[in-house]
Formats: C-alpha cells, sequence, structure tokens
C-alpha cells in the first residue's frame, strides 16, 4: 500500500512538475508547392474557320494531355472574349476580344503567386487597352501561341467611319470614312457611299505602300425625318482574299426638334464644363451659358433652366421662368444665397447652417421616377455643400441622400419632382465634376455619369406627363451584341411594379421576322435581349399583360461584326508582347517546342517548402486529469484504510 500510494503521489508531482516546465519539440513538414500554367484561349468568332479551331483544339490537347507538364504545373484553363470565363467549353462565338482584360484577370486572380500563361490567340483585339502595352504590367511571362495564317496578304478595309448620331432636317450632316491598304503592290479602287441603298458619292482612290490610307470626307443632306442607313463601300482589288472588311454600316438619325438649355451661372466652376459636355454627349440637346443678366428675349426657345448656386442677381431669371411655366434644374453649393433662394421659390427650403460639409451620396433604390439602375456609384468622391435641415414642399421622390463622416443622415442630396406641370430637379452640393471624373477612372469611359444625366434631362425636358409604361431603347444598334430594349412599369399609384408580365413583339420591316421576347426583371427595370435578331430593320410594341397599356417603337441593327474584320493574326503584336514579359511566341503547330521551353526554364521548376510547427509535449487536459485521478485515488486508499 505504501508503494502504491507513493506511486500515485509521484504521479501527482511529476505531472504538476511537467506543466511548470512545459518543453517543447519542433516539427517540420515538407511540401512541393508547384508553378501554375494559366491556358488563355481567344474563343473569339475570329477563331472560327476549319483549319484554325482544329489546331487550336489540337494545341489544348497537346498542353493538357502531357504527363511531364502535368507533373511540373498546375494546369488551368480559361477562354475569354469580351470577358473571361474559367471553363473548357470553348464554341468561337465571342463578339469582341479583349486580351488585356483576361490578362489582368490572371494577374488578380493569382496574385502572389508563380506561374506562366499560355496565350493562344490571333492577336486580333477589338476592345479594351492594347495588351501590348499593358503587358508591361504583366506579373506572369506570356508565351503566346499564334493561331491562324501568318501570312500577310493583298487587302483593301474600310476602317473608322465617323458620322453623327442624330441630324436636323434640311440640314447636312457630315461623314469621314477612312479606307487602309495593305500590301507592296500599287492598286486603284473606287469607293461609294449610299444612302438607303441609293449611291450619293462615287470617287476613284489609289493606293501604293507609301500611300496606303485615304480619308473620305463629305456632306450629306438631311432631307426626310427618319434612320438613314449609310454604307460604305470599297471595289475589292484582284484576289482580294477578305472582302468583308471592304465595307461598313452606320446609321444617322434625322429629327426635327432640338432640345435648348440653358445652363445660368453668375461664377465659373468646372461643373459647368462638365454638365455641358455630358448633356450635349446627345446631340439633340445643346446647352447655352449664361450670366443672370443675359436678356430674356435669348431665353424665349430655352426646353430646360438648370440653375446654378442662385444668388439675388436671378431674380428676373426666377420671374421668367414663374411666368413661363420652364422646368428647371437647380445646384446648389456653397456660394448659394439661401436667404434669396427660399424667398424666391417654393418647392424646396433649406435652414443652412453655414458650416461647410463633405457630402457623400446614398442611393436611393426604390426611386421609379425614371430608370436608373445603370447608374453606379461606386468611389463616387463627396460633393461640397452646407448642412441644415431641408423641407421638401412638393411631391418628390428622393434619389440621393446625404451620408456625412460614414452616417447617412435623412436629408436629401438629390431629389426629384414629379409634379405633372412644370419639371423640378435639385441637387444640394457642388463639385459634380468630381463625379465624371470618378466614371472615367471607374469604366475608362464617361458613359456611366453621362448616361444618368441624359435621363434626368430627357425627364426635365419633356412636357409629356409621366406615364406608367416608359421604354428605353436606341434607335441604331451596331450588331446585335450590345441589343436590349429595357422599360419601367408603374401601378395606378406610380410604384414600380416587379410582379409584372411584360412582352415585347418585334416585327421586321425588312425581312419576315416575327417573334415575341419576353422582358426579365434586372433590379429596378424590365429588360428584353435582341441578341438572337439577325441585322436589319425593325418595329417593336410592349405590352403588360391584364392592362390596356402599350408602347411601340422602332430600331436598326447593323450588319457588322468587328471579329470578320481581320483575316490574317497579328503574330509580331504578340511577339512584342512576348518580349515585354520574358516570354516567347510560338505558332499552333510547333507546340511540342514550347512545352520542352516549359519544362527547361529554371524559373518554373517546383519549389520545396517547409513549414515548422512548435509542438507542445504535454497536452494540459491529460495531464490535469492524470493529476486529479491521482490525488483522488490516493485520498480515497488513505481513507479507505484510515490513513490521515
Amino acid at each position: 500500500i505504501k508503494v502504491l500510494l507513493s506511486f500515485l503521489r509521484f504521479i501527482a508531482l511529476f505531472c504538476t512538475f511537467l506543466l511548470l516546465i512545459n518543453p517543447k519539440f519542433s516539427k517540420n513538414t515538407y511540401s512541393i508547392e508547384k508553378p501554375n500554367l494559366i491556358l488563355l484561349v481567344d474563343n473569339s468568332s475570329s477563331i472560327a474557320t476549319a483549319g484554325d479551331t482544329t489546331l487550336l483544339k489540337n494545341a489544348i490537347a497537346t498542353l493538357k494531355g502531357n504527363t511531364k507538364l502535368q507533373d511540373q504545373f498546375n494546369v488551368e484553363q480559361y477562354h475569354f472574349g469580351a470577358d473571361i470565363n474559367a471553363t473548357d467549353r470553348i464554341d468561337f462565338t465571342a463578339k469582341n476580344t479583349n486580351i488585356s482584360a483576361a490578362l489582368r484577370a490572371t494577374n488578380a486572380i493569382y496574385k502572389n503567386a508563380k506561374g506562366v500563361v499560355v496565350l493562344l490567340t490571333d492577336g486580333n483585339q477589338t476592345l479594351g487597352e492594347d495588351y501590348e502595352f499593358y503587358g508591361r504590367n504583366q506579373d506572369f511571362p506570356v508565351y503566346p501561341v499564334s493561331i491562324g495564317d501568318s501570312t500577310r496578304y493583298d487587302d483593301l478595309r474600310v476602317g473608322q467611319v465617323n458620322t453623327n448620331t442624330y441630324a436636323f432636317v434640311d440640314n447636312k450632316y457630315p461623314l469621314e470614312a477612312y479606307i487602309t491598304y495593305e500590301g507592296a503592290a500599287s492598286v486603284n479602287t473606287t469607293v461609294q457611299i449610299q444612302v438607303n441603298g441609293n449611291t450619293v458619292l462615287r470617287k476613284n482612290l489609289a493606293f501604293s505602300s507609301e500611300n496606303n490610307s485615304r480619308l473620305v470626307s463629305t456632306l450629306l443632306n438631311a432631307n426626310t425625318v427618319g434612320i438613314k442607313t449609310i454604307k460604305v463601300v470599297v471595289t475589292p482589288i484582284e484576289q482580294e482574299r477578305n472582302i468583308v472588311n471592304n465595307q461598313k454600316e452606320v446609321a444617322v438619325e434625322v429629327i426635327d426638334e432640338k432640345t435648348n438649355i440653358a445652363l445660368i451661372s453668375a461664377i465659373t466652376h468646372p461643373d459647368l464644363g462638365a454638365l455641358k459636355k455630358a448633356i450635349e454627349r446627345n446631340e439633340q440637346r445643346k446647352v447655352t451659358v449664361y450670366k443672370p443678366n443675359v436678356a430674356l428675349n435669348k431665353l424665349e426657345d430655352v426646353n430646360l433652366f438648370i440653375l446654378y448656386q442662385p444668388v439675388p442677381s436671378f431674380k428676373k431669371i426666377y420671374n421668367f421662368i414663374q411666368q413661363k411655366k420652364g422646368n428647371t434644374f437647380t445646384i446648389t453649393g456653397r456660394k448659394t444665397d439661401w436667404n434669396f433662394l427660399n424667398s424666391i421659390q417654393n418647392s424646396f427650403k433649406k435652414d443652412s447652417y453655414g458650416q461647410q460639409e463633405e457630402l457623400s451620396p446614398t442611393v436611393n433604390p426604390s426611386f421609379s421616377i425614371f430608370n436608373n439602375a445603370d447608374f453606379a456609384i461606386t468611389d463616387f468622391p463627396p460633393l461640397k455643400g452646407n448642412l441644415g435641415e431641408i423641407t421638401l414642399n412638393k411631391s418628390n421622390e428622393v434619389l440621393l441622400s446625404q451620408r456625412v463622416k460614414g452616417v447617412t443622415l435623412k436629408e436629401p442630396l438629390f431629389s426629384v419632382f414629379n409634379n405633372e406641370t412644370e419639371k423640378e430637379a435639385v441637387l444640394f452640393g457642388e463639385d459634380i465634376w468630381k463625379w465624371r471624373v470618378q466614371s472615367y477612372r471607374n469604366d475608362n469611359n464617361f458613359i456611366n455619369f453621362d448616361g444618368f444625366i441624359g435621363k434626368l434631362m430627357r425627364y426635365l425636358a419633356t412636357d409629356k406627363p409621366k406615364t406608367r409604361l416608359t421604354m428605353d431603347y436606341e434607335s441604331v444598334y451596331s450588331g446585335s451584341s450590345n441589343a436590349v430594349i429595357s422599360a419601367s412599369y408603374f401601378d395606378k399609384a406610380f410604384v414600380f411594379d416587379s410582379n409584372a408580365s411584360l412582352t415585347v413583339l418585334v416585327t421586321g420591316i425588312t425581312n419576315e421576322i416575327k417573334r415575341e421576347l419576353p422582358m426579365l426583371l434586372k433590379g429596378g427595370y424590365y429588360e428584353t435581349d435582341l441578341s438572337v435578331l439577325p441585322a436589319g430593320r425593325y418595329n417593336f410594341t410592349a405590352t403588360v399583360a391584364n392592362e390596356k397599356l402599350s408602347k411601340s417603337g422602332s430600331f436598326t441593327i447593323l450588319d457588322f461584326d468587328v471579329e470578320q474584320q481581320f483575316l490574317s493574326a497579328n503574330y509580331k503584336k504578340l511577339q512584342r508582347l512576348a518580349t515585354a514579359t520574358q516570354g516567347a511566341l510560338h505558332f499552333a503547330d510547333k507546340t511540342g517546342v514550347l512545352i520542352e521551353q516549359l519544362l527547361q526554364d529554371k524559373r518554373f521548376t517546383p519549389t520545396q517548402k517547409s513549414k515548422q510547427n512548435i509542438v507542445s509535449l504535454i497536452d494540459f487536459k491529460v495531464l490535469l486529469g492524470i493529476i486529479i485521478i491521482a490525488l483522488a485515488l490516493e485520498w480515497f486508499i488513505r481513507k479507505y484504510i484510515g490513513l490521515i
């Protein structure tokens, strides 16, 4: 018994000492990290010829089926057109090619990892940043595999055609067409300009290897209202292989009215230029900047007044607007005289504290006066304005609310009044030019901001009362890939109805197509995709199920596929991309050479990594359990035999 009790006491003390000492040892684990082999496959229609698709598919099968590559790399495949997709399925139906976007996506996906990009493409890009220059920012070496015929053939091409989107009846509108030639011999050809099938200009041109580009410009008559389809046609030279790019179509809509907008300001500010640029993006609108002391007879034909930071000198302008019952868009800021503005109009009132603050925008998702679902304010900087309580005295909807220092206030930043007579809107902040700049930084274009301002102008400048069903579409679409029709539908209380069933009946004017297409709900609007329609002119009628509401219109889809403008692979540009990224150019029929180069390149050898884990020799819970058991047994034994 003494030995047993001594042993139990020893176990308890020994485990206690172990807890105090807590001995540890290190354990190393080793793993092999393979570099990534990223296959970027061009899925555009420019590779849709039988020979090119076979070469491309064979090259992919060779790369993915090589066991040595599988042992040395993690092989991942993506295909791209305008966007990149992680899939093995390729059908060569993409209508655009954006190589730089595909490279940028691989940088984001495999950031901080080791890898190499194998780019299988013909090198002809139709969208985005020039990939040759973007290659300098590429994190991985790029090994282009050129797909397609690398031979250069003599080729005439109709390049950029410049014209206005809109023209006014009984006026002339300009047209410019660039004709280019690739070849060594001297050739002669004829260019024709046709309007709705009638030739209005014919001109003989001569080209050579030195004189390989010509500009054809003319003024065309806008005699009648409607859509004019303009076709520029170049006569092919002898044995020219690609004649698809020998013609190009554009369209001009001839209208008989124009919206005149007066931008009135007593100060000079960058907002004035930004608004003028955004509004005049649509040629139907003309913006004239005036001082408040402008002669009133110059404002007789104005359809909309933009009042920028009103001050007492605006008094006669306000009196004129009230007599005319004109539509207004008021922009306030740090220079606004709120005592004057509160007294001269009764639509809104602000008790300004005189404290300047940065006002960030917050979108109201239930705004329904016009469709603004595609207006994004991501990273938009705050506007400058004065804090104060705002009272809106007429029926309105708040499009943007104020957020100050991360706190969303109940005060409006941008409100639109939905009166049946005068149309009004008010923006409680200045520096809107920064939004236009940020829109360009986000998307490399001004479409987001300018499109929103355009819809606002369309609402404010029209004298028509609000309708329950509104349509948003273009008169002319350059190809069917981006052709859509949007609609907004409101119930009898003019609240957006997300449970309605809308359909569009499309009837061909130049063909016998007749299709009924559903309109799908997308956030705050309905949309139907017209990409299934071939080129031509169409009428459409949108209807709402179980309602006697319908809207009609017409549009034109031009016959243009930018991917079909290329005949040969641009291997020289791919070579420059490879050089800039420390890669190498290869051809689809020499894939074995590429495989050997990748296997032998020491930059892409797998890396052995070790991970050291510090492991405690003891487990606290186990030791504590042993101590408790040992002491408990000792106590029970002592009690059982009568020992103290």
